[in-house]
């Protein structure tokens, strides 16, 4: 735009330059050709923004130089400064304040609506002349400058003074990013964490299944190796595995048991299969046939009572196949002395048993039937040899062999503490066994009794003394690693011979005629008085044989009847008062 403005006054001329932010317009005087002018005044120095104060008292300012006008009308008039169409010249004035930046304003007061100007038209129009508007460009919004005009630094907008204070800094928190860091670690590492708890586990698992499957195997090879594996072995005959029952090593010994006050004997054997490390009691009958010293076939019970201990042993050496390394003679008082010092034994009782020292019937029995029943000394002695009226004597050894189970179990396995039990009992031992070797013995049989590697068995007798094939096969060879040796029926006869002559030697006297007669002899002891000699038989084929044994004692073949004889002989003779032993001769 190149409208100009003609105030009429003085000749001077404006033109129009732009608005300012209120819409107002801004114009600028048209400077006239003049002659050179003088150097401009030295300008007086300016105060500073930061030194104002909107409450300080104004203070005496020099006067200023006009452009030709002066306002204290002096009548000196400075020629006006050369054109300057950039506004680049600055303007003698104190500095005024600018809230926006623009440079419009460069009076010394505060203007903030622009309204110095209009005021200096005014005042222009009372006086006659206008004053002169600053030589700087004016700000125009949003109106751009001269396109052929090079930017020059006074015309460029001033540079705003930033300083530290004006700005809020958003600082973020420097461990944002180590968390973020941290987080993407963390995922990643509890991935890999679980992978490998993962991995360990299917380890230990893996390593739990081959031991668990080490430990199966070791555990059945050892069952197996023991004998012990169900359904492979029998509970009842242990062989050792792959080792041969012959080849177990077994420590035994005999024991027989005296009733002091009613008499007879109750014998068992006492088993240590070191190998297989099982203890076994072996209850004999005494029903079982033996050879005595001279070949006479006897029973166990004859044999105990003629021939002792050392006698007895060789015997069952012979029908077993055993080899027995000592005797334990144990008399019913001594057993009980032992019960009473390994504090008393429990025992599963299958029978009430009356007390001994009763006098009348129908009192409280001494043992009463039940399981778990706790025996004194006196009450295991009763126990062990009661036998009922018409009961076998099977059962009383059974009875015996719970007693003496009972007295391994409550025994000290120390074998120091057990020889200290045995040397206590002061009893007189047979001269095949010491107190220290039955103690040691009695320890290892107590260690196996607690640790359930411990039974009783009986061995099975036939009618007549002998043993069966499945007798040998079963306790004889795999308890007593033995071969069973009964007398052969063809060798001999046997005769059973009992006295009731009432003459004690007549008993003796027909041992030697039938022994010589090529018979075997078998005391059967002694019988009610009878007056006449009978001699019985059971099977007919022995009908021959009894005939024959009466001729060789000088008795009549009309004594010869068939009747019961004793389990273990052919024929059994009844010596009566009509016998004499001279007509044998």
């Amino acid at each position: 735009m190149n409208d100009r403005y003609d105030a009429g006054y003085g000749g001077d001329q404006y033109e129009l330059v732009g608005y300012d932010e209120y819409g107002q317009p801004v114009y600028r005087q048209v400077p006239p050709q003049q002659a050179p002018q003088q150097p401009y005044p030295q300008q007086a120095p300016q105060q500073p923004y930061d030194s104002y104060d909107p409450y300080a008292q104004p203070q005496p300012q020099a006067p200023q130089q006009g452009y030709g006008y002066d306002p204290y009308a002096t009548g000196v008039q400075q020629p006006a400064p050369p054109y300057d169409p950039y506004g680049t010249a600055q303007q003698p004035s104190a500095p005024s304040y600018d809230p926006y930046g623009t440079g419009a304003s460069q009076s010394g007061g505060y203007d903030p609506y622009g309204q110095a100007q209009g005021q200096g038209q005014a005042q222009g129009a009372v006086t006659g002349r206008q004053p002169r508007v600053a030589e700087q460009t004016a700000h125009i919004p949003q109106q751009p400058g001269p396109a052929d005009a090079e930017p020059s630094p006074a015309s460029a907008p001033p540079e705003r003074d930033y300083r530290t204070e004006q700005f809020a800094f958003v600082e973020e928190p420097e461990g944002d990013a180590e968390d973020v860091i941290d987080w993407l670690n963390f995922t990643e590492n509890r991935t890999e964490r679980r992978e490998e708890a993962k991995r360990r586990a299917r380890s230990r698992l893996i390593a739990l299944v081959v031991v668990l499957a080490l430990v199966a195997v070791g555990g059945v090879g050892y069952l197996w190796a023991a004998g012990k594996l169900p359904g492979l072995s029998d509970p009842d005959t242990k062989t050792g595995g792959t080792t041969a029952a012959g080849a177990q090593n077994r420590d035994v010994i005999v024991v027989h048991l005296h009733n002091t006050k009613k008499g007879g004997t109750s014998t068992a054997l006492l088993v240590d299969n070191t190998t297989t490390k099982r203890g076994t009691t072996v209850l004999l009958p005494n029903s079982l046939a033996v050879t005595d010293d001279d070949g006479t076939t006897t029973t166990l019970a004859k044999s105990v009572a003629d021939d002792g201990s050392s006698g007895t042993r060789d015997a069952l050496d012979t029908v077993l196949g055993t080899q027995i390394q000592g005797t334990w003679r144990l008399d019913t008082p001594y057993l009980q002395n032992l019960v009473d010092l390994v504090g008393n034994i429990e025992v599963d009782t299958d029978t009430d048993v009356p007390d001994p020292a009763a006098g009348k019937k129908g009192a409280s029995p001494l043992v009463h039937r039940g399981e778990n029943q706790t025996l004194s000394g006196k009450m295991a002695v009763a126990y062990a040899t009661y036998r009922a009226s018409g009961e076998n004597q099977n059962a009383q050894l059974q009875r015996f062999g719970q007693v003496m189970q009972g007295v391994l179990r409550k025994l000290s396995s120390d074998p120091t503490a057990a020889t200290t039990t045995v040397q206590t009992l002061a009893q007189i031992l047979d001269p095949s066994l010491t107190d220290k070797d039955l103690g040691t013995f009695l320890a290892k049989l107590a260690d196996l009794a607690k640790g359930g590697d411990y039974k009783t068995a009986l061995l099975p007798v036939q009618a007549d003394g002998t043993l069966s094939a499945q007798t040998g096969a079963g306790v004889v060879k795999d308890v007593l690693g033995g071969t069973a040796k009964s007398p052969s029926k063809d060798a001999a006869v046997r005769v059973s011979v009992q006295n009731a002559s009432g003459v004690k030697d007549n008993t003796q006297k027909a041992r030697v005629v039938l022994l010589n007669g090529g018979f075997t002899f078998l005391d059967g002891g002694t019988a009610s008085a009878a007056a006449t000699s009978k001699v019985v038989y059971t099977d007919a084929a022995d009908k021959e044989n009894a005939t024959e044994v009466a001729k060789t004692l000088g008795l009549s073949t009309g004594v010869v009847t068939k009747g019961k004889v004793t389990s273990s002989a052919d024929v059994m003779v009844v010596l009566g008062q009509d016998y004499r032993p001279s007509s044998s001769q």
